[in-house]
């Protein structure tokens, strides 16, 4: 199994109300470091069977850049063991239920998500210590019944990437939102009010038509 740790991206200050901090989104830089680590990882191969994610606004709006970036069109799932005071026991309950995919992205936050990333790739029940930045991705993979850090990239390093290549597309805005059901659900129905005014119109008009015809009979 691959598993692919990513920490929620810049979102400004923490709010003092816990339920508004729960509210908290994504401010600018942290939807630019979405769209540019999502670039590198696409540009890298990176495919995923499940993306799983905090419920945490900020979080969602982390996994739901990244994934579009990679293509993924699956569904998002929400997981409270994904919240900021989840254990590792919980979060191993997390991929237990998702055990039958190949490669899964799970989006959360620090310090527990630092902690669960130490305790997987640890031996022997101890931790490493790893610090994870905002926005930054990991991935660890099992490799003879041991989970191995392949490697972690940082939002930095993604910057470093896009200034270093200008002409690449790192540096161009977000892409459209790729294909989905809510997407196409929508388009389908703005396509449809507009073929329903574009129709009436149209009788509109050809009745006014009629109607001067016969006001005006031709002598």
């Amino acid at each position: 199994m691959i598993i692919y740790f990513l920490r929620h991206a810049n979102a400004g200050q923490k709010k003092l109300n816990p339920k508004k901090d729960e509210k908290r989104p994504l401010d600018d830089e942290g939807v630019r470091q979405c769209t540019q680590m999502g670039r590198v990882l696409s540009a890298m191969q990176v495919s995923v069977d499940a993306v799983i994610s905090s419920p945490l606004k900020r979080a969602t709006q982390t996994a739901a850049l990244v994934a579009n970036e990679i293509g993924y069109e699956g569904k998002l799932y929400l997981d409270d063991s994904l919240r900021p005071e989840s254990s590792y026991e919980q979060f191993r309950e997390v991929l237990r239920k998702h055990s039958k995919a190949e490669a899964v992205m799970v989006v959360g936050h620090n310090p527990n998500f630092s902690e669960f990333l130490g305790h997987t790739i640890a031996t022997n029940g101890n931790r490493s210590f790893v610090d994870m930045k905002k926005g930054a991705v990991a991935k660890v993979e099992s490799e003879q019944k041991k989970m191995v850090l392949q490697w972690m990239l940082t939002p930095r390093l993604a910057r470093a990437s896009a200034e270093a290549n200008p002409e690449a597309p790192l540096q161009s805005a977000p892409p459209a939102p790729k294909s989905n059901g809510l997407f196409d659900a929508l388009q389908i129905k703005v396509k449809k009010a507009k073929k329903a005014k574009k129709n009436k119109k149209a009788k509109k008009s050809k009745k006014k038509s009629k109607k001067t015809k016969k006001q005006n009979p031709r002598r």
